[in-house]
């Protein structure tokens, strides 16, 4: 599954996979932070899938931090639902 070409199968697929896991990253009162975006990519190198949990209630204001956070890391969202982020990067190819 690449990213740029994500159909909607592919979601369906990965938010399926992402329905058990946990959050790994937690954005705070201080919003998205180097140390954020620099979490979100270690976790995404290490696992593809992840959940994001977005603190605040402004519903604006996760969206914005779902875009740029998508845009730092190069992750695509697959899913927002409420404070939750889905968010889904392929693994880079190895060269071994």
């Amino acid at each position: 599954m690449a990213t740029d070409k994500l159909n909607s199968k592919d979601k369906i697929a990965l938010k399926a996979r992402a329905h058990q896991l946990h959050a790994v990253v937690l954005i705070g009162q201080h919003g998205l932070t180097a140390d954020v975006i620099a979490e979100t990519n270690r976790n995404l190198d290490a696992h593809e899938l992840i959940k994001v949990q977005v603190a605040g209630d402004e519903r604006a204001q996760r969206i914005a931090i779902a875009e740029a956070l998508c845009a730092a890391t190069g992750a695509e969202l697959i899913q927002h639902i409420g404070k939750q982020l889905v968010l889904y990067r392929q693994k880079a190819e190895t060269a071994e």
